[in-house]
């Protein structure tokens, strides 16, 4: 990606690897970026929708048209940067209008050189990306606009999602500890393959102190921290190059300690058991994807964001090398695979995020059940 300074006057266009083209106005940095194009349905939370490590070089395309009015406050970032490859809107607001913002978010994006367009119709975007998939797209302004079919002989250059390794690009090189709120109950040591802000925030509200090791971590590493429950993160790319971390994962169910593991890490789960992961068409990117948790019946409101997925059994439980195991939530759109549990062991996960910030909670009781799970191990 390369950028210069700040231009919204300038023109932009955005150009997908099929050919097609939309032309608009520069939002953020001015100059060129690269990714895959995909879309979120979020109709709030853009700033904690930047900072997910999980859209590492990916191209947001927002499909609410209007964003930008509560502008970027310094409380709500899940990382310490903004980690999206680009930025599409259709409407920028002018001026934010909320008592915690510092800046705007255009000023935000240009700080942090991230190439950004607006002016366009993301509509009709986002009804291709859906038609057609997603797909490695490109936004060019400034200066680096060019004729069609050079920019599109760039986008096609560009390193595709499928076979990308890139969860030790997002994590952190050294363990952290983040202390356990009031009373310390439990330790946790968490595999940071991208991990957001919020989720050892969730367990330290659960007097959990939280271990944070980078994705390179062995198993003395995890068990060197005396861990009551190990927890694997999200995190971007391919689950199928994710062969460290499966690894590992199998190395924590061979001594039976509680595990859970959410959205990278149910795909590192279901690789740990046996079963394969595939590419998504386009994907679940947002707050609002309905998911039902098989064991209660119960249907949530859930934040996704995702564009792999693993290929189980819906219908009965399978055997794998750690017992049997049964996927244990399904999306209700298009009956993708939203957890697993394993009925043998104490290790679940699912593929969505609980913590969800900015919302909705309806799914915050899976860390009561990961504390459940090292509250009987204790016993």
């Amino acid at each position: 990606m390369t950028t210069s300074t700040r231009g919204a006057s300038a023109p932009a266009v955005l150009v997908l690897e099929d050919g097609r083209t939309f032309r608009g106005r520069a939002y953020g940095a001015v100059g060129e970026t690269f990714g895959e194009a995909v879309f979120s349905t979020g109709m709030t939370g853009y700033q904690e929708t930047l900072t997910d490590p999980s859209y590492h070089r990916q191209v947001v395309v927002m499909t609410a048209p209007y964003i930008g009015n509560t502008g970027v406050n310094d409380e709500d970032p899940e990382s310490k940067r903004i980690w999206v490859s680009g930025y599409v809107v259709r409407d920028p607001a002018r001026t934010p209008s909320n008592w915690r913002s510092r800046r705007s978010l255009d000023e935000e994006l240009t700080a942090q050189g991230v190439v950004g367009i607006s002016g366009i119709d993301t509509r009709a975007l986002t009804r291709h990306l859906r038609e057609r998939g997603a797909m490695r797209v490109g936004i060019f302004s400034g200066a680096a606009v060019a004729d069609e079919a050079t920019l599109l002989a760039k986008v096609q250059a560009a390193p595709q999602m499928k076979g990308a390794d890139l969860s030790g690009e997002v994590a952190t090189a050294e363990t952290y500890v983040v202390p356990a709120i009031g009373t310390k109950k439990f330790t946790v040591a968490a595999i940071d393959l991208g991990i957001k802000g919020m989720t050892p925030h969730r367990m330290a509200e659960r007097g959990i102190e939280v271990h944070v090791l980078p994705a390179t971590a062995t198993a003395e590493d995890v068990y060197a921290v005396g861990p009551d429950g190990v927890f694997f993160s999200n995190g971007p790319g391919d689950p199928a190059t994710a062969d460290h971390p499966v690894a590992l994962m199998r190395a924590v169910l061979e001594r039976s300690t509680p595990l859970f593991g959410i959205c990278f890490g149910n795909q590192i789960l279901g690789r740990a058991l046996g079963f394969g992961t595939f590419k998504l068409k386009y994907g679940h990117r947002g707050i609002n994807q309905p998911v039902q948790d098989r064991t209660t019946g119960k249907v949530e409101v859930t934040a996704h964001n995702h564009g792999f997925a693993v290929d189980a059994p819906l219908d009965a439980p399978s055997d794998t090398p750690f017992g049997r195991a049964e996927v244990s939530h399904v999306c209700l759109n298009d009956n993708v695979v939203e957890g697993l549990r394993l009925l043998d062991r104490p290790a679940f996960s699912v593929q969505y995020h609980p913590e969800a910030a900015a919302g909705p909670h309806d799914a915050a009781y899976l860390f009561d059940r990961f504390v459940s799970l090292m509250e009987g191990q204790r016993a």
